[in-house]
């Protein structure tokens, strides 16, 4: 057997979130995806790509690829979802190794730490189209795009954003010291980011497209133009004077380049900052997590009331009963995508489904 979705499915996925992005949808977005497919041959030897076994460079590209491919023909695609890598495997914000970084993986999950201990004023960012990893991933970009023609997305790599690209760098308690004392360090290391951030963003692109049928991420959004969702997890230590500050112009420049951005609103640290982030006016939506030992989605309707009358999209995490819970809150189910739904079987997901009219 092979991935069970032809290329036809994809232009309602099109259809379907194109309406979703312009604010002209009316039902929920609601991929769900069902491991319930023989693949129709042995698994692959190689690992699955992940966290944990994404820094052995002796496996081959394809290998890698026809491992994933493997996984994807074990799955029915249901609702709004299509054929999907999350390329996060890297580990998140992998800019940090393009930029000199050391990406250990030794516990199973990847992390960054600068290679030396510098000074703010002697870092420097640029682009380094040489760098291992970037081409790496350059290498797995290819191979899955001459193996799949458009039928499966890749999507981009969890980059990094902002101030968490500096905090690679400058960790523990440095960064938030260099805010006060080296404030305008703090500012040129963040452009160069951004300028190093669009450059690799752009080369990943070049090699994707235009074989990838689409656009997306870490987050499984679909957008057929340049897409991503921005974060700034640093900015949870930081109050709204900080952020206006240090954060807010980067995110709004990114904005401002990309035709459709989600910001990963990650915590109730970072709820202060939710109105100014509102009124970056490209942005497009906002992905709200409450964040470990909270209540989940369907307990926050002030904060989607929020984004609601914002005019901005949200992304919402949860099964169905909490899709029901926000949408009875905030009146209907339009400019929400439900990310991670489930359920035991096709027919309980389809009777769900077709409850918010996806047939």
């Amino acid at each position: 057997m092979s991935i069970d979705f032809d290329l036809s499915r994809w232009q309602g996925i099109r259809t379907a979130y194109g309406q979703w992005w312009r604010g002209e949808l009316l039902r929920p977005l609601i991929p769900v995806t069902l491991r319930d497919r023989d693949p129709g041959r042995r698994e692959p030897e190689v690992p699955l790509l992940s966290q944990s076994t994404c820094a052995d460079l002796t496996l081959p590209a394809e290998s890698l690829i026809d491992r994933i491919d493997y996984e994807l023909s074990s799955y029915s695609y249901l609702g709004d979802s299509f054929p999907y890598v999350n390329m996060d495997c890297f580990g998140p914000g992998v800019i940090a190794a393009f930029l000199g970084g050391r990406l250990d993986n030794s516990t199973g999950r990847v992390w960054f730490h600068p290679e030396t201990d510098r000074n703010i004023q002697d870092l420097h960012f640029q682009f380094d189209p040489d760098n291992i990893w970037f081409r790496r991933l350059g290498e797995i970009y290819a191979a899955g795009m001459k193996r799949w023609r458009g039928q499966v997305l890749m999507g981009m790599t969890d980059i990094g954003g902002n101030l968490d690209i500096l905090s690679a760098f400058r960790p523990g308690e440095k960064l938030l010291f260099d805010l006060y004392d080296h404030p305008e360090e703090v500012k040129r290391l963040t452009w160069e980011a951004h300028t190093a951030w669009h450059q690799y963003f752009n080369a990943l692109n070049s090699i994707l497209q235009p074989e990838n049928p689409g656009y997306s991420d870490w987050s499984a959004l679909y957008s057929d133009q340049p897409s991503y969702i921005l974060q700034c997890d640093f900015c949870y230590m930081i109050g709204p004077d900080m952020f206006d500050e240090f954060v807010k112009p980067e995110l709004a420049a990114t904005c401002e380049k990309l035709p459709n951005t989600v910001y990963h609103l990650d915590g109730v640290g970072q709820l202060p900052h939710l109105d100014s982030i509102l009124t970056m006016a490209p942005l497009k939506g906002v992905q709200w997590i409450p964040g470990p030992s909270q209540p989940d989605c369907a307990h926050w309707p002030e904060v989607f009331r929020k984004v609601r009358r914002a005019g901005k999209l949200i992304q919402l995490l949860g099964d169905f009963n909490i899709l029901d819970a926000v949408c009875e809150q905030l009146g209907s189910a339009r400019g929400i995508h439900l990310k991670g739904a489930s359920g035991p079987d096709q027919k309980s997901i389809r009777a769900n489904l077709e409850k918010h009219g996806i047939t």
